[in-house]
């Protein structure tokens, strides 16, 4: 079931965010995580919606989206991928914004296929300013 993320989650959504995040990007050390983490749950979450997959009292995903179109966030614990789960919150998204941006490592090749399939577009590479590692800029339209 997606729902909308309650403050008192937020130690399991972070524990997503940072074991996914080492996962998912193996080319980057560990330690940009862990040096990460603080600020993405101080001040990042606090100014995006975000929605949780919950089943069974546990929180098997999350979307997070910043400025009413930019997603900033969307895990899915590594236990649970390959469920349909990352889909389900980016159709809910889809539902409820016309348009939706994004910034996906180059590297990160499974999560680009992910948006691709998602309908998402290229619209632009450039290097991340803060890990310095090339990223694709990727959008979906409602209208499209």
């Amino acid at each position: 079931m997606i729902k909308e993320f309650e403050k008192s989650e937020i130690d399991e959504v972070m524990n997503i965010w940072l074991v996914t995040n080492i996962n998912a990007h193996n080319f980057l050390p560990e330690k940009y995580w862990i040096d990460n983490y603080k600020v993405v749950k101080e001040q990042y979450l606090p100014i995006s919606e975000t929605f949780v997959y919950k089943e069974d009292s546990v929180i098997k995903g999350f979307i997070s989206i910043i400025n009413d179109s930019f997603i900033g966030a969307l895990f899915v614990a590594k236990e649970y991928q390959g469920q349909g789960i990352g889909l389900k919150l980016i159709n809910h998204c889809k539902s409820l914004y016309p348009k939706l941006e994004l910034a996906v490592y180059v590297d990160n090749i499974g999560a680009v296929d992910f948006y691709k399939r998602c309908g998402f577009e290229f619209q632009t590479v450039q290097v991340n300013e803060d890990s310095t590692f090339r990223e694709y800029t990727m959008f979906w339209n409602r209208m499209s």
